[in-house]
């Protein structure tokens, strides 16, 4: 996918996002995100695009930014939300995609956080709709190439990341296979170890776990989130792990 693919993909995942947590209000809960609040999501997303634009403005190899505070008021924080997320499109729409930046993994250029926030955005709209919906979304069904960059995205940047916060206490091997999509991924986990993502390097049958589906499905289930995915094998090495 291209840089502007993923800001593409970007706006309509918040104007479809906005629209869910409208349809609910603030104090709805969440399924998929147990203990919070619709606020408590708006909120979190708000804060990962205002952190998303001071990495932007921060030097490669400079220190680690920080999110800017939100306010605690709903219309406040709907206003802020607004405001950070055209600030980061419009900022990101006119840079190069290799303009040099910091980021928290792989590749230091501002197309780093196009796609995370493509990405990022995608799963919270999710979050929404499930609030709004309950346990089953049938309307929302991601495109195959955007669901199967973001099983990519997932697997070789997030959950090294995030295994960072929440260290992999569990060994084994996960077979990821995304059918239309034409894709698959194996991600080997070890505890101390940083979980590595990549082709299959050896036959099917010595995966613990395998995950297989349309990329749509395995997209979700990688994330966490209800899927239709089929998981055969040790299932509980999928749910451990470490998701931001």
């Amino acid at each position: 996918m291209e840089h502007h693919d993923y800001l593409a993909h970007a706006r309509a995942e918040y104007r479809a996002m906005r629209a869910a947590v409208l349809s609910v209000g603030p104090d709805a809960p969440v399924p998929t995100c147990p203990g919070w609040t619709v606020r408590k999501l708006v909120d979190h997303i708000t804060g990962v695009h205002s952190w998303a634009l001071n990495a932007l403005h921060t030097p490669a190899d400079g220190p680690r930014p920080k999110a800017s505070p939100r306010p605690q008021d709903w219309d406040e924080l709907l206003t802020c939300w607004d405001d950070r997320f055209t600030e980061l499109e419009r900022l990101l729409a006119s840079l190069d995609p290799d303009t040099p930046t910091w980021t928290f993994v792989g590749p230091k250029a501002a197309g780093f956080w196009a796609r995370r926030q493509a990405h990022e955005i995608a799963i919270h709209r999710l979050d929404a709709e499930h609030a709004a919906h309950g346990h089953e979304v049938p309307t929302l069904l991601y495109d195959t190439e955007f669901a199967a960059d973001g099983i990519d995205e997932f697997l070789t940047r997030v959950v090294v990341r995030a295994a960072e916060v929440h260290p992999i206490e569990r060994e084994g091997r996960l077979l990821f296979h995304a059918a239309d999509a034409g894709r698959t991924w194996e991600l080997r986990i070890a505890p101390g170890q940083v979980p590595a993502a990549g082709p299959p390097v050896d036959s099917a049958t010595n995966e613990d776990a395998t995950v297989a589906g349309t990329a749509d499905a395995v997209y979700r289930a990688a994330w966490g989130r209800p899927s239709g995915a089929i998981v055969s094998g040790d299932r509980s090495l999928l749910e451990s792990l470490p998701r931001p």
